[in-house]
């Protein structure tokens, strides 16, 4: 609304923005066409996780995805909304979803040059809890003219073209990134499009809150501990982070993008490598909070250099301002060099 009363005729909406970004960059088009696709497919899941109770959506499917999850109803919908509209969309050669052991291979006469890595339904254990859920998705070109397989996917973050989110939370929101800076589109039901509300986005330096499961204490490396003694107990007289954990990665990360701080999901004792998967968990959010003035590492290295092996990799996490991240580095380094 105008301060007087009208309606704003020149909303920006993620469609228009997607173009003029992609006429700046004076290029073919085929990224524009694969992101809308992309928005087309968060509206739907978006309807379905709002009246999810109502159509019978809830609960267990009868099965385990390939990582150990449990995959629900509002899985199975989401995952296969987001392949069809990206092979409807004629811009991918290689799909690599969270939910689908192998990767999908595009038909010849439906592809395009990009490869997209997705989780169709990020933090789905909250489904039934009515908690903040959300969809991931990373975007690479496809380096060789060969013919497309599960390997074209293996590149480290730093090839990402795009990367982005959707959070079913309180309102549907997206985030994107195309190389030009974070932003943030609400989803306005009543017109059923995504508008403009928070552009180039920039996180703090550093925040005032910490976030991870502590429920695994007893299994944390001695470098996480000690991380957070400081954090608890600070010995230059500031006040303590304060906790705060959902325990869905779109929503702590959303959170810690918005506010400051740091998001943690380290390796343990049991789980060297986290819980957390590279390709389409890691490097998407990594890729956002590099581009809003952020940080994303292992603890040793940086998220966005790490060459996955196979497209099911996990890998360690700590990610937010740049300053809380440098000072788990140093920590997690201290302990490397003992």
């Amino acid at each position: 609304m105008t301060e007087r009363g009208a309606f704003d005729t020149d909303v920006v909406t993620m469609t228009r923005f997607v173009m003029e970004e992609g006429r700046k960059a004076k290029g073919t088009g085929e990224l524009t066409t694969l992101l809308n696709s992309l928005c087309t497919a968060v509206k739907a899941i978006s309807c379905a996780v709002r009246k999810a109770g109502i159509a019978n959506l809830y609960g267990i499917a009868g099965s385990t995805n390939v990582t150990g999850d449990q995959v629900k109803k509002l899985d199975i919908l989401s995952n296969d909304l987001v392949i069809n509209m990206l092979k409807s969309s004629f811009t991918s050669c290689v799909l690599v979803s969270e939910e689908n052991e192998k990767a999908i291979i595009i038909e010849p006469e439906r592809r395009g040059k990009y490869i997209v890595c997705f989780d169709p339904l990020d933090g789905s254990s909250n489904i039934d809890c009515l908690v903040s859920i959300g969809t991931i998705f990373a975007i690479y070109r496809k380096a060789t003219d060969d013919e497309p397989c599960e390997e074209d996917a293996l590149q480290p973050g730093r090839n990402l073209v795009a990367a982005g989110y959707a959070l079913y939370g309180s309102a549907t929101m997206m985030v994107i990134c195309t190389g030009q800076g974070v932003n943030c589109f609400m989803l306005d039901p009543s017109i059923g499009e995504f508008i403009l509300v928070h552009r180039n986005v920039s996180i703090k330096k550093r925040g005032k809150i910490y976030s991870l499961n502590e429920g695994y204490a007893r299994y944390f490396e001695p470098a996480v501990t000690e991380y957070l003694q400081k954090k608890k107990f600070p010995q230059d007289g500031t006040e303590p982070y304060a906790a705060r954990y959902i325990g869905s990665m779109v929503a702590d990360v959303h959170r810690t993008l918005m506010y400051g701080g740091i998001f943690l999901y380290p390796g343990n004792m049991k789980s060297p490598s986290g819980k957390l998967r590279l390709l389409y968990e890691c490097n998407p959010m990594a890729y956002i909070m590099e581009h809003a003035g952020g940080m994303a590492s292992t603890g040793l290295q940086d998220i966005l250099d790490i060459q996955p092996r196979s497209i099911h990799d996990r890998a360690p996490v700590a990610m937010g301002s740049t300053e809380d991240v440098l000072e788990y580095v140093a920590i997690c380094e201290k302990h490397r060099k003992k």
